[in-house]
């Protein structure tokens, strides 16, 4: 099978040698230059990528996107869409050659969105950016996904084995995410998703009214039927509510989220979350327990890090404390600690808990 890696880059010199590193299993390397001022396109050309610099105006991630695929050679069998700041593990392509078939149009792989602290990882999901060479294009400004445009459904595998790991640059600003979705929603008002990031992007930029506003419209489409991203904007809106001091609303909403996707953790530690800070310690340990019996971990990008951390663990163990039940509290803190043995504030519970223990 003939593989090509294609990307988009921009100022992204510290990137090129580690990303040609980790690509270097596919046939041919293509890259469209969106207007590098260092020596990105340099680097990469002197490791072998074919690099077309190109400004992109008005910028979109689309356009840009659907320009560095039209350089990849029309006999390509796999594409593979990865970004300088992204790393494959090596054997990326075996496993990916052994699960293609002839009909296959798009595969999903294990993608760790981000990293803690201690180098553990965080957000990790499943992503669909390997596809054939036909019968795709990119869509939308910003968030962009893969749309299919032949009749016949795509064929999609999932493939074990092939692992992305993302390591952004924290200096890079998001400011252009904003107007960018406020835009795909203009040109989509209908999609769901859009609107739904657009929310988020809101409540990110601390702008809690518009957060709740698109939200609710959110929750409100026909086409947003999805459990894990209706209860996503819910937990959103109970954020922006508390912001505001609307506590019962809060409260409500994150109920909801709760009742819409039972099988999340996110939802519960949430609630469970807002009840520590009024110190409702029993609830506290309700939810918590509650989000602790779910021992699944979804593939999905609504899949956060702090949830199958510690946290939960750590959230009961003040609680158990602060009810007076020092055995759990030292157990709890105990398991916290040992999903984040970094963590001096952990390590620091668990010598108070054991020196109070010693001592009763």
């Amino acid at each position: 099978m003939k593989v090509v890696v294609y990307a988009i880059c921009r100022n992204e010199a510290q990137f090129a040698d580690r990303w040609m590193d980790s690509v270097q299993e596919a046939d041919q390397v293509v890259v469209l230059d969106t207007g590098s001022t260092d020596d990105t396109a340099d680097r990469l050309q002197r490791r072998g990528a074919l690099v077309v610099e190109e400004q992109i105006s008005p910028w979109r991630f689309d356009t840009a996107r659907n320009r560095s695929l039209e350089l990849v050679p029309e006999d390509a069998d796999i594409c593979v869409c990865i970004d300088l700041d992204e790393v494959f593990h090596p054997g990326w392509r075996k496993a990916l050659e052994n699960a293609w078939k002839a009909d296959t149009a798009q595969a999903s792989y294990r993608y760790t969105w981000s990293f803690k602290p201690d180098g553990s990882e965080g957000v990790i999901f499943w992503s669909e950016k390997i596809h054939s060479r036909h019968g795709w294009r990119w869509i939308h400004p910003v968030h962009e996904v893969l749309e299919w445009t032949e009749e016949a459904s795509p064929r999609r595998i999932t493939v074990e084995g092939v692992q992305v790991d993302h390591h952004p640059d924290p200096s890079k600003s998001r400011g252009q995410y904003l107007p960018l979705l406020e835009l795909s929603v203009a040109e989509a008002p209908e999609d769901d998703r859009n609107v739904h990031y657009l929310g988020r992007e809101y409540m990110y930029k601390g702008r809690w009214e518009d957060c709740i506003r698109t939200l609710e419209r959110h929750l409100s489409m026909p086409t947003a039927l999805w459990a894990d991203e209706r209860a996503a904007s819910m937990r959103y809106i109970a954020l922006s509510s508390a912001m505001l001091g609307r506590r019962q609303a809060a409260r409500d909403w994150y109920l909801r989220a709760i009742a819409q996707a039972p099988h999340l953790r996110e939802p519960y530690l949430d609630l469970a979350r807002f009840l520590y800070e009024n110190e409702e310690w029993e609830g506290v340990l309700y939810f918590t327990g509650c989000a602790l019996s779910i021992t699944n971990r979804p593939r999905s990008y609504i899949c956060e890090a702090e949830a199958w951390g510690s946290l939960p663990h750590d959230l009961r163990s003040i609680a158990f404390y602060r009810t007076g039940r020092l055995k759990e509290a030292l157990a709890e803190a105990r398991l916290a600690l040992e999903l984040e043995p970094s963590n001096s504030r952990l390590e620091g519970n668990v010598r108070l808990l054991e020196k109070i223990s010693a001592s009763v």
